[in-house]
């Protein structure tokens, strides 16, 4: 997953060495952003500054006389939101990410501000005259699709309304800010606890797992709803009991305060839709993506569903018969034991344990073989920042180097912390500009390890997160060398930007790429390919099941903005979604949309995950499945023709450029169909 928020502070220091920085009075925006650990108020000011160049470039461009010119106006306009973006990138993070509240709170207050700058700014009409004047006609491709995509942002913006409409539009997004803001917050205030009595509940947990677990002095194991302890507990503990608590307390986090807040949420965009021309918030905010539409987007999940269904039901039906081997008699599988069974399924069918294969993926391994894969598809090389500043204690900098110079940084933040994001997203940091910035950006994750004498043994599924979110990390460095911070790093349209972490996952089933890096903790030796094989036999089984799951969040992240808010009830509708698509019955008294975080930040367009799966494995089908690990070739094609290219150039452009073609969904049907065998 892809955040989409601003970072990027000014610093008071020069880079003076790959593995250290010293103090200067002059100023680099390559020096690392976290640069002199900043308190609250320290911080709070250097983002105050940069909101405050961002007017003084907005001032410039106003006052601006005469004819118009790229230098005069364009220029300056991309300078005004350089600034933007390293004031609402970092405080973005570290609303997040910062252990200290002080901080947390103060970057709330910068986010809260940038936005209303940015509303403002999209909501001002001088500005968009003064870019609409501008004669492009001579200009670079890159530069004159900048202008065409900002002109055509303004007016999706409400930029033409008129002035009460505008200052109406201005209100409604500054109080959206604040419901997102405590939306999120509940999220992350919420991790819930789940008790056993006796280490006999654990039974069938890791080892592992187990020792990291231990009983206080009444005897009591205390378990909470964080992805380390909560996701095993799914799979692997026999106890029924364990399992349908544990998926009670995960399925109410943030219950009942964000039923309000969501109702909010939903009524204000509803709002804002409306003043902007549109029916509803669904056709509002597919207006700018490849799907163009919320009936295409609802068309398009349908499609999904359908080309799933005849495989979810034999899937289904496969788990009820391994269930009845256990338990004779058995009529249902419940939504907390699908994990379970289809872990003793794949077992039983497949020869596959999914507890044979964390041995060989320990985050330490895991870690540098991500960053081995991407250097040898991309032609870079990575080099950790042992002394560069950080935010918390287990975080990382690294760099990236091209041909011995540096074009990129990055920082891991990849383990469970009190008041951390409670899922897995790479967040910008702050984008690169050719000849003026390098990127920067952060994976926040919550992967096992980072304590003492803790391998951190990870599941596949982790091994395939990593993977995914460094895919977004890695687009994003690549496509920091545009001209225009406007076409620069990621942003492309919403509906593509999953497809180039979701290829990355390929990677992940690969023997031979696996062998480079999977290595057993204790022993070292390699992960054996027919081990692999059998994993990737095994993982065909419940792929059409996941798919439907998908197609819930898909279809209720459109449908409660697809509507007038007065008939929208959220627990109606996902207990009614998941009866429709999935055949588990529905657990009375969840509420998994209270922490479904991505109904605030993607909003009506989860359906794009899946739609830029589709994308991603048609791309896929380019590279050489032998030698994955091949460099040049579909590779180098594919990070100069599709990742390097940023949002330079429409989505479909960029693909079509790889392809020779415009994509389409023979090899996402392929693979849906696969089966093990």
């Amino acid at each position: 997953m892809r955040i989409y928020t601003l970072l990027m502070l000014i610093t008071v220091v020069t880079l003076s060495a790959v593995t250290g920085y010293s103090r200067s009075s002059k100023k680099s925006d390559d020096a690392p952003f976290w640069t002199g650990t900043p308190d609250a108020a320290t911080f709070e000011k250097n983002l105050n500054d940069r909101i405050g160049q961002a007017q003084a470039a907005l001032d410039r461009l106003v006052a601006v006389k005469g004819k118009r010119t790229i230098e005069n106006t364009l220029k300056t306009y991309d300078e005004i939101l350089i600034h933007l973006d390293a004031a609402g990138s970092q405080a973005g993070l570290m609303s997040v990410v910062h252990p200290d509240k002080a901080v947390r709170e103060a970057a709330e207050r910068i986010t809260q501000k940038v936005s209303s700058f940015g509303t403002a700014l999209s909501l001002n009409r001088a500005v968009y005259d003064a870019l609409a004047a501008l004669d492009v006609k001579q200009a670079d491709a890159v530069t004159r699709y900048y202008v065409e995509k900002t002109l055509r942002e303004f007016r999706l913006a409400g930029v033409d309304k008129d002035e009460a409409t505008r200052a109406r539009i201005a209100a409604l997004s500054d109080e959206l800010v604040l419901i997102g803001q405590e939306f999120d917050k509940n999220i992350r205030g919420d991790v819930r606890k789940v008790t056993v009595n006796n280490v006999s509940e654990l039974e069938g947990l890791p080892q592992d797992y187990i020792a990291r677990h231990k009983p206080d002095a009444n005897g009591v194991i205390t378990l909470t709803t964080d992805y380390p302890d909560s996701l095993p507990v799914f799979t692997y503990a026999k106890n029924e009991d364990l399992r349908q608590r544990m998926y009670r307390a995960y399925n109410n986090r943030a219950y009942p305060m964000n039923i309000d807040v969501l109702n909010r949420l939903i009524a204000r965009r509803h709002e804002l839709a409306n003043l902007l021309g549109y029916t509803n918030w669904a056709d509002y905010i597919t207006a700018n993506k490849m799907v163009g539409n919320a009936k295409n987007a609802s068309d398009f999940i349908d499609k999904i569903v359908a080309a799933s269904d005849a495989k979810a039901k034999r899937e289904y039906a496969a788990l009820l018969r391994r269930k009845q081997q256990d338990v004779p008699g058995a009529t249902v599988i419940n939504s907390w034991e699908k994990s379970y069974w289809s872990e003793l399924l794949r077992r039983s069918e497949y020869n596959f344990d999914s507890q044979q294969v964390r041995p060989y993926f320990s985050y330490v391994n895991v870690k540098k073989g991500v960053l081995d894969v991407t250097s040898k598809l991309f032609g870079v090389t990575f080099k950790q920042v042992t002394n560069a500043p950080v935010w918390a204690p287990d975080v990382e900098c690294w760099e990236m180097f091209e041909n011995g110079k540096l074009v990129g940084r990055l920082y891991l933040d990849m383990h469970p912390r009190e008041n951390k994001y409670k899922h897995a997203a790479e967040f910008v940091v702050r984008t690169g500009v050719q000849g003026r910035q390098i990127p920067e950006a952060t994976l926040v994750c919550n992967l096992p390890g980072g304590e003492a004498g803790d391998p951190g043994l990870m599941e596949h599924d982790d091994v395939i997160t990593f993977f995914h979110e460094f895919g977004h990390l890695v687009h994003e460095l690549l496509a920091g060398r545009q001209p225009w911070i406007g076409v620069a790093g990621i942003s492309t349209e919403r509906d593509f930007v999953e497809a180039p972490s979701q290829m990355l996952e390929e990677w992940t089933w690969d023997p031979k790429v696996l062998a480079s890096f999977a290595k057993h903790y204790k022993t070292g030796e390699p992960i054996p390919a027919e081990l692999v094989k059998q994993m990737k036999r095994a993982s065909e089984f419940g792929k059409a099941l996941g798919v439907r799951r998908q197609m819930v969040y898909a279809k209720l992240s459109l449908s409660i903005y697809d509507r007038d808010p007065k008939t929208v009830n959220t627990d109606t509708m996902v207990k009614d979604l998941q009866q429709q698509y999935e055949p588990f019955p529905f657990v009375d008294d969840t509420h998994f949309q209270t922490a479904f975080g991505h109904l605030d930040g993607y909003s009506a367009v989860y359906y794009t995950y899946m739609w830029s799966l589709v994308i991603a494995k048609d791309m896929f089908s380019q590279f050489d499945k032998s030698n994955l690990l091949a460099p040049g070739g579909a590779a180098a094609r594919y990070r100069t023709k599709v990742l390097a290219r940023g949002g330079s150039a429409p989505a479909a452009t960029l693909v079509s450029d790889f392809l020779g073609r415009p994509f389409n969904f023979k090899a996402y049907e392929e693979w849906l169909n696969e089966e093990g065998n």
